[in-house]
């Protein structure tokens, strides 16, 4: 009987599930990364992990149980070389599960396990991210509102100069305005002017003509 007793036992006997999850754990250490369904990744993830945990410490021991349960020299090999070296730093968690949705013939819930700290994309997202922040001292709001108000000034006083120019340029225009104004009026008073001239010349000639008359 099974009362009480939560053990996945995948539909396989106990040397088939044993030799599927050794297979897929070589899989998983020399490829990073592989697709299988949920129920397969949680069951591996409960295999693998303390493999990995036993990896740090790299001695002959240590490697004698990582074979006994991978039987796979090569997956040792690269279980102690490159995993442990990444994960070293890492006290747990060195598997991620992502979830794919179901598949299609049986739809099973499909996802893709991977190796944490071999996701590069990740990691470089992580380091972008660490660099973009930086520590501040106390104060640092009070000298944004300093440089804040020190902008708005600058602002106003490009404004008021702008505005002096402004100003000078419709004054300047004024002038000149006024200028050719004077210059068309000017020649117009002279044309004016000489008319009545020619009559006052007219009028004082007048009386030498009568005086000439009376003596013949």
């Amino acid at each position: 009987m099974r009362h009480r007793k939560s053990f996945n036992h995948l539909g396989r006997t106990s040397a088939h599930r044993k030799a599927m999850l050794s297979n897929m754990a070589c899989s998983l250490i020399m490829h990073k990364r592989i697709e299988t369904t949920t129920a397969k990744a949680k069951a591996l993830k409960k295999y693998i992990e303390p493999l990995i945990t036993r990896s740090k410490d790299d001695s002959t021991h240590s490697r004698r149980v990582a074979f006994s349960y991978l039987q796979d020299k090569e997956a040792v090999t690269e279980l102690f070389r490159e995993v442990s070296s990444k994960v070293a730093d890492r006290p747990g968690g060195y598997t991620r599960i992502i979830r794919l949705g179901n598949r299609l013939g049986d739809n099973a819930d499909m996802c893709m396990m991977e190796l944490v700290d071999f996701n590069e994309h990740l990691l470089a997202e992580k380091a972008a991210a660490k660099k973009s922040t930086s520590r501040r001292r106390r104060g640092g709001s009070k000298k944004k509102i300093e440089e804040g108000a020190d902008s708005v000034e600058t602002a106003v006083a490009e404004e008021e100069v702008v505005a002096e120019e402004v100003d000078e340029e419709v004054v300047a225009e004024k002038v000149v305005a006024e200028e050719t104004v004077a210059e068309v009026e000017a020649p117009v008073e002279e044309t004016e002017k000489a008319p009545e001239a020619s009559a006052e010349e007219k009028k004082d000639d007048k009386p030498e003509e009568e005086e000439d008359k009376k003596e013949s």
